[in-house]
């Protein structure tokens, strides 16, 4: 039985590594390609639940922890959606269908989505890659839609060229009944009629009620501010999730790279109330 939220329904040792087979790569944005994966069988890798992430290696060039952005509810493949910024990924990027990788997994917590999220109005708030983590969530809550009240979405990126599954997000959230979704961009582009603006900001200006549940995840600086956003707003600290992805290297709190205090962010985390990482050392 493994330690993650995911029932027990993972394999026995997630230390090992499974094939897995790239069958589709789609470009997000110049810097983002999301990847859909299976095992050779053609069937889905294993289970997880919203939030949980895999550790996806190349053998020989590099492995890294990356979250898992399919739902659930999806029981044909699961996919990655994965920047380029490194040795890795770039040689992640340089890959075509076909080609396989190795996958363990999967790692972590979850959102409490069968639990303190059900019956709840839920607010996700996203900056640039950030919005990959949540959009297991968000397909998971849109699947089972009836366990759930009204859902707002905000999300920003640096450009409109940089917003990742846009197409997703115009033509099956927005359509959704009952989800409102707001986007918005740094910086004012050519060909972008939509808000110009950073997110905190953005955040302050829809004036939302605090009868939500809130789900943040972005860059460090943009989560900073959210949360600075969300106090002024009038909401507590316990009704806000995040996730802390902090140099996770072997997945079972064992090589302590991701240890914070008594927290181990690949075990403990990556998900946590806003109130619990009061509790983790001040210089984090």
């Amino acid at each position: 039985m493994c330690e993650c939220s995911c029932g027990g329904k993972t394999k026995p040792d997630t230390l090992i590594p499974m094939i897995g087979v790239i069958t589709d790569i789609r470009t997000e944005t110049p810097d983002v390609k999301t990847f859909r994966v299976v095992g050779r069988d053609g069937k889905k890798l294993f289970e997880h639940m919203p939030g949980q992430c895999a550790m996806v290696s190349v053998p020989g060039v590099g492995e890294a922890m990356f979250s898992i952005t399919s739902s659930p509810t999806n029981t044909e493949f699961q996919e990655f959606s994965i920047k380029r910024c490194g040795t890795l990924t770039d040689y992640l990027h340089n890959m075509t269908a076909g080609e396989e990788i190795t996958v363990r997994g999967p790692y972590g917590n979850s959102f409490p989505v069968e639990t303190a999220l059900k019956g709840q109005n839920l607010l996700f708030i996203a900056g640039g890659i950030g919005l990959a983590p949540l959009r297991s969530v968000i397909n998971y809550v849109l699947d089972k839609r009836d366990n759930y009240g009204a859902v707002d979405i905000l999300y920003g990126s640096r450009s409109m060229d940089d917003l990742v599954q846009l197409k997703e997000i115009q033509e099956v959230w927005a359509k959704t009944p009952g989800v409102d979704v707001y986007l918005t961009i740094d910086r004012e582009q050519e060909g972008w009629d939509g808000h110009v603006g950073f997110v905190p900001s953005y955040l302050k200006e829809l004036e939302f009620a605090t009868d939500k549940t809130v789900l943040v995840c972005g860059p460090p600086i943009m989560i900073k501010f959210v949360l600075a956003a969300l106090t002024e707003m009038g909401f507590d600290k316990t009704q806000v999730y995040t996730t802390l992805e902090l140099r996770m290297k072997c997945g079972v709190g064992k090589c302590g790279r991701c240890n914070i205090g008594s927290k181990y962010v690949c075990k403990d985390g990556p998900v946590f109330r806003c109130d619990e990482i009061d509790e983790l050392p001040p210089e984090y």
